[in-house]
């Protein structure tokens, strides 16, 4: 197994859009990276609450998962570049990327250090082989202060692990469920 680089990324990893890593003043890093993809956070997101809207107190169930759960909120249609998500809270988003993976490679994310340095965590399981679509981000703000998300700007970077071998069976052999997801997707327990 061995690790991706820059131009093997540009050509086996199928990345739309795909954007090289140029300083970008003022902006959180995206792009092609040295060993990695930075993936931009779009403009949709899901911030969860800790109240339902019957005014109950809410619980997360990823069996029964209920999307009175939290407020949906496109910063294309409040006239932001950001949104705050509440202390001790959490939001799932999407990344602008569509990702095609190859059969024979594994993509890995880690959140960004800017992000960690404030506290906010960014989760997403791998992306395994020959999974496709717009990547579901988890994004924790770990600290007892509001915290800000630049939507279009970096998030998190994708780390891609090429096999030795191809796998015997891909993500899209087992017919997952969340292949070909055109953006934020909820939890599913089939």
């Amino acid at each position: 197994m061995s690790v991706l680089c820059d131009t093997q990324i540009r050509e086996l990893v199928g990345i739309e859009p795909f954007e090289d890593n140029i300083k970008r003043p003022g902006q959180v890093s995206f792009g092609v990276s040295s060993y990695g993809y930075d993936v931009r956070v779009g403009t949709l997101f899901k911030i969860f609450t800790d109240v339902s809207r019957d005014g109950s107190q809410a619980i997360v169930d990823p069996k029964q998962f209920n999307d009175h759960n939290f407020i949906t909120i496109d910063t294309k249609d409040t006239g932001r570049d950001h949104i705050i998500i509440p202390p001790n809270s959490f939001a799932l988003a999407e990344t602008v990327e569509t990702f095609d993976i190859p059969r024979d490679v594994l993509a890995i994310c880690l959140g960004k250090s800017t992000y960690a340095r404030c506290g906010i965590i960014v989760n997403v399981t791998p992306l395994e082989p020959e999974w496709r679509g717009k990547v579901t981000i988890e994004i924790s703000n770990t600290t007892p202060l509001p915290a800000k998300i630049y939507a279009n700007e970096g998030i998190a970077q994708m780390i891609f692990i090429k096999a030795d071998r191809v796998c015997a069976v891909s993500y899209a052999d087992k017919g997952g469920k969340y292949q070909d997801q055109t953006g934020l997707v909820l939890p599913m327990v089939d």
